[in-house]
């Protein structure tokens, strides 16, 4: 017999209860009723303020909602406001909200019934996000965009509720992707009663719209979410949204073990195989293993992250003639593209679970990629020998360079550095701590890096203002410190452009500019790989990794 120490036996006799309770009479708490999936990474907060990686925003999704939200397409659509509009020239937009949409009940109102959402509480959650005490890292989706004072302020008329059922949110200046900001969980609507209430322990007593409803969080252990009988949304039979019963949340944080719960059908779902797990389950080619065939459902979908390499291009950052200084010199960079076998790569590291980086910085994923229009790096060493002999490199002056990485990417990085030995350039690997590679490529300390680029909304322009000049790093995305006027003037003009087409041509011209001058080497383009048991229905895979639950039926 299996005896729990006390805290574990406390969490798991206040887990079955909450499990149990959101069943009927005679019921069991399980299968076709619960909801079980695993979260790896740490979760830090059910605030959507807070809502800036994969574990926290899988979790408030399922809690809380937005103004608009995206459809299957990647689309924005109506969510909380029925219907919107914007004004011709993109600085007004208009949203009318649905009269039916309810917080879930709490204790933090006074009759402990959820009230109902008003515009107010959209200009009371935006403002929050963008006040410092919240210290949300969230503000930027609305600085720089939203109207602002003389002094360069967010403006008290940036956002305005004329009524209860009406909400106005004024840009400074047109701004295309501006409704898929508003899809992010950063755009969500929280209760000014509920933030008061808890102040910063708000993060763990969460109170939303959501189809579910918060019940248990012991931390490192556990989530567990009730189904929300109040949830304003049905199917398009009448019948009231969500389906499942409740959600369980568990942390298990050793891949191979989350695998085999995955197994034992003690988890329904799992997003993401790593070096472990890749060659149990896949073939070299990608395909299932025949021992797994019919036992899950393999989805293997186009994931917003482009995996990169990056160089420090500011002058400031490269003294002296060594090795930073070639970095300056575009043809070494070429070279050190055309010297990568980026399909071997993918095929021999990653199961071809990922799309070459043979274009450019803009994913496959994204409807204005074009392969044709913007053709990147193939495999061409003796190319890459060329390059660097016109830079003046050869066997009479090799070139010797250090690349920052992190554990996660050492080999791949060493599969990196054979190929450049081939050509004749010689990399040697710096691994260092997450925190510490972020610091030193955010400030601009690493001449030569890896990094990735996972998509806050479904448009080109989230990655291509990572090469926009006012976005240097460490305040901005523009990591590489590139500048190039023509691409800054290209990127202004698409930031106001309302034709779809007219705005991909000028993202590609963007692109091309991209690869021409390399500021980053694109390795590939991701992919999500999903793993489903059988009896679950309506889990849908998109581009953003997105888990939306409200929809799906367990059998």
């Amino acid at each position: 017999m299996l005896l729990f120490p006390g805290r574990f036996a406390s969490f798991s006799s206040a887990l079955l209860i909450a499990l149990a309770s959101c069943s009927s009479p005679g019921e069991p708490a399980n299968d076709h009723r619960v909801f079980r999936y695993n979260q790896p990474e740490a979760l830090t907060s059910l605030d959507p303020a807070f809502a800036n990686k994969q574990a926290n925003i899988w979790a408030v999704t399922q809690l809380y909602n937005g103004l608009v939200e995206l459809d299957d397409q990647m689309k924005p659509g109506p969510a909380i406001a029925r219907r919107y509009d914007v004004s011709p020239d993109g600085l007004r937009y208009t949203f009318v909200l649905r009269p039916n949409v309810y917080f879930q009940d709490s204790e933090v109102f006074p009759t402990g019934k959820g009230r109902r959402v008003i515009a107010q509480d959209f200009v009371y959650s935006f403002k929050r996000i963008l006040d410092p005490a919240t210290a949300s890292p969230g503000g930027w989706v609305f600085r720089g965009k939203v109207l602002e004072n003389t002094k360069g302020e967010i403006s008290d008329t940036a956002f305005v509720a004329p009524n209860d059922s009406t909400l106005r949110v004024y840009l400074k200046e047109p701004f295309i992707p501006f409704l898929g900001i508003l899809t992010m969980p950063y755009a969500y609507v929280v209760p000014r009663e509920a933030v008061q209430r808890y102040g910063k322990d708000f993060r763990e007593h969460p109170v939303g719209t959501g189809p579910f409803q918060f019940k248990l969080w012991d931390e490192g252990n556990a989530i567990i979410y009730h189904r929300n009988p109040n949830y304003w949304r049905h199917d398009a039979q009448g019948k009231s949204l969500p389906y499942l019963e409740a959600v369980q949340i568990s942390f298990i944080q050793d891949r191979k073990t989350e695998f085999l719960t995955f197994q034992q059908g003690k988890l329904d779902f799992l997003s993401g195989i790593r070096e472990g797990s890749r060659d149990l389950i896949l073939y070299p080619d990608g395909t299932v293993r025949e021992d797994f065939k019919g036992k899950f459902r393999f989805e293997k979908v186009p994931y917003l992250n482009t995996e990169y390499l990056g160089f420090q291009l500011d002058p400031a950052n490269l003294r002296g003639n060594g090795a930073n200084a070639a970095l300056r010199d575009k043809r070494v960079r070429q070279a050190l593209s055309y010297a990568l076998n980026k399909p071997e790569l993918i095929a021999y590291f990653l199961n071809n679970v990922g799309v070459p980086g043979l274009s450019g910085f803009v994913p496959s994923s994204l409807p204005s990629y074009s392969a044709k229009l913007v053709p990147g790096y193939t495999y061409q060493p003796d190319k890459a020998r060329q390059l660097l002999r016109a830079a003046g490199y050869g066997p009479g002056k090799p070139l010797s360079l250090r690349l920052s990485t992190v554990q996660e990417r050492k080999e791949i990085c060493e599969y990196l550095q054979k190929k450049w030995a081939e050509v004749g350039v010689q990399v040697t690997i710096d691994v260092n701590q997450a925190a510490a590679h972020q610091e030193i490529v955010d400030n601009g300390q690493a001449a030569f890096f890896t990094k990735s680029w996972l998509g806050d909304y479904p448009d080109a322009e989230n990655y291509l203002a990572l090469f926009y000049s006012p976005n240097f790093s460490p305040a901005g995305p523009n990591k590489t410190h590139f500048k190039s006027a023509a691409y800054d003037k290209l990127y202004a003009q698409a930031k106001l452009e309302q034709d779809p087409q007219k705005r991909y041509a000028l993202y590609q011209q963007m692109d091309r500019i991209v690869v021409e001058e390399s500021p980053v080497i694109p390795l590939y383009y991701d992919q999500v790989v999903r793993l489903t048991q059988n009896n679950i229905h309506g889990l849908t895979p998109n581009p953003m990794n997105q888990l939306v639950l409200e929809r799906v039926r367990k059998e």
